[in-house]
């Protein structure tokens, strides 16, 4: 993928996945500004723990999507936009609604604008598979019903319906990318790996809490999932307005991830289920599994990582971190 000397923007690079896409860009010769949510804290999020090198290389800014004024003038100039900056915590979205329509909606919608009023060459839009809901059909294709099974999937599939209607109104060349669940180093507690491995390696954790086992996911390995977007981004003949699925094509219930995480770190601990680990009844998506033919086939892009090597590459950075003592534990519902 050709991306040496490109300027590139990446909302949302303060993330999980951003922060990860960003360090591939750099590495690829890109130009990369990256966006992170404006605080008082002096920080970039997980901008900060890139190595120094890279971080020299990056522009990095802080502010809003939020803000149609500003999103026009980091997208000025920028032959490709990522935008990634969203609110993405599902339990908080049952509880703030309206702040996730502001920032995933809204804000996509500044950045469409922005691109269009700019002349940006392509934006690669990140949608999610939560879209879908519970599958109606297994593997999903990109024709499933989309299905607004909590606010935030809600408000996802309202930023997706924008960058179609971006496309199909203005000939705005925008991507959706759809990513099934990604997991791997840097990945909130808020969804069920790294809440896995922590409580399995933290000593302070005498048990596995965990809400309901039997959902099934399609994981693939953050890595994966980052040359995703960077075929997307590149590849030439890719259709605009559209959705494709990135996923890892292989089916796993929450029950298998908790064996195999318990074996990776040879862990002893009794596993528990909490009822406050449970989202409502019916906004549990209880079946993820991917169709991804397309997306291959226009780009050439094919997942490399298999789940017990990602398991083990995020469990050893997880060790990492709880030796370095740089761990908050977060309790959340699983996701």
């Amino acid at each position: 993928m050709k991306y040496d000397g490109v300027k590139v923007l990446v909302t949302g690079a303060d993330g999980f996945i951003g922060s990860h896409l960003t360090e591939a860009l750099v590495a690829s010769g890109a130009s990369v500004t990256a966006l992170a949510l404006y605080n008082s804290f002096d920080s970039h999020g997980w901008l900060d723990d890139l190595p120094e090198p890279t971080r020299r290389k990056v522009n990095l800014v802080r502010g809003d999507v939020r803000d149609p004024a500003f999103t026009a003038r980091i997208v000025q100039g920028q032959e490709i936009v990522f935008h990634l900056a969203a609110l993405i915590a599902i339990p908080h979205s049952y509880l703030a609604a309206q702040s996730y329509v502001e920032t995933n909606v809204t804000g996509t919608l500044n950045v469409l604008e922005a691109g269009r009023q700019c002349g940006t060459e392509r934006i690669v839009h990140t949608s999610t598979s939560e879209v879908y809901g519970t599958a109606l059909t297994m593997p999903i294709t990109e024709s499933h019903p989309l299905q607004g099974q909590s606010p935030y999937s809600a408000s996802k599939i309202g930023a997706d319906m924008m960058a179609e209607a971006f496309a199909r109104s203005f000939g705005l060349p925008v991507v959706i990318l759809r990513p099934f669940n990604t997991f791997g180093p840097r990945q909130s507690e808020r969804a069920i790996i790294p809440t896995l491995i922590r409580q399995a390696l933290d000593p302070s954790c005498p048990a596995i809490m965990v809400g309901d086992t039997s959902p099934v996911r399609d994981l693939t390995f953050v890595s994966d999932t980052v040359a995703a977007f960077m075929a997307a981004g590149a590849a030439p003949k890719i259709a605009y307005g559209c959705p494709y699925n990135a996923g890892s094509q292989r089916a796993s219930p929450v029950s298998d991830l908790i064996d195999m995480v318990i074996a990776l770190t040879d862990c002893g601990k009794r596993v528990q289920q909490e009822d406050s680990r449970f989202r409502p009844t019916n906004s549990e998506v209880r079946a993820l599994l991917a169709d991804c033919a397309r997306f291959e086939r226009e780009t050439g892009w094919r997942p490399k990582v298999s789940l017990r090597d990602g398991l083990e590459q995020t469990i050893a950075w997880w060790r990492a971190r709880l030796s370095q003592g740089r761990v908050r534990r977060q309790k959340d519902f699983i996701t």
